[in-house]
């Protein structure tokens, strides 16, 4: 099995018994973004060197025989209405084009404690005011089963990019419909958390009282893994629960 067709769980596996490097594993995903991307559009950014780096602090851990997460090593997509601290945060539009984020979102901070490795931030309708990614001040996302297509919205380049096997997961924002319909039309799994279950503090809003942070995935297993480390109570967001 070639490594951008791994799972979460099967990643996880195969790093912990040292059968794969984190490094070897998230080159996979970057040399599949620079090969296919040109004509999906799914990354707004790629991180090149900060993947390389991040995956080479869990190859530290692993060789010095600690323990590590299940998300440790994970090359995972974030859509860019998320915040990550001293990454650009654009929402799709011009006029946050050089806006640089001060702060991570709560769930940004979380992923961060497990090791995940954030290859870049993924297109979307601008503000997430759409449900095609057509809505872009910067690029049109194709749909990767058939590029003359749409993939949905307005999470469609984290839909796009796990369903192309650009990352193995991706984080997405749903108002609407904006994880589930792009989910759909892409043929992989997101999840909308119920309201509260995961904090939106560091979410470019849309709807306050609507918005939700979930996961993209490959299947329902790794759905729950990335769910389960986003999820709970943020002092940061009063209307977080447990």
């Amino acid at each position: 099995m070639e490594l951008h067709e791994l799972t979460i769980t099967q990643a996880h596996e195969k790093l912990v018994n040292r059968e794969i490097s984190a490094i070897e594993l998230t080159e996979a995903f970057l040399t599949r973004i620079n090969k296919l991307d040109k004509e999906i559009a799914a990354f707004l950014s790629v991180f090149k060197d900060s993947a390389i780096s991040q995956a080479k602090e869990i190859d530290n851990q692993i060789s010095q025989g600690q323990e590590i997460s299940m998300l440790a090593g994970i090359p995972l997509a974030v859509k860019d209405n998320i915040l990550i601290e001293g990454e650009k945060c654009t929402a799709a539009s011009k006029i946050l084009e050089n806006y640089v984020a001060p702060y991570d979102a709560t769930c940004i901070k979380k992923l961060k404690e497990t090791g995940v490795v954030f290859l870049g931030k993924t297109n979307l309708d601008e503000f997430a005011m759409g449900s095609s990614t057509e809505n872009s001040a910067f690029k049109i996302t194709h749909n990767p089963q058939d590029l003359s297509r749409v993939p949905g919205g307005s999470s469609g380049g984290s839909a796009a990019a796990v369903k192309a096997k650009e990352c193995i997961s991706a984080l997405g924002s749903d108002t609407g419909g904006s994880i589930r319909q792009p989910a759909s039309l892409c043929g992989i799994v997101g999840l909308k958390p119920s309201y509260g279950r995961v904090s939106r503090y560091g979410l470019i809003a849309f709807a306050s009282s609507l918005d939700q942070i979930g996961p993209l995935t490959k299947n329902i297993e790794d759905a729950k893994i990335v769910f389960d480390v986003i999820s709970g109570k943020d002092e940061l967001d009063s209307t977080s629960v447990e």
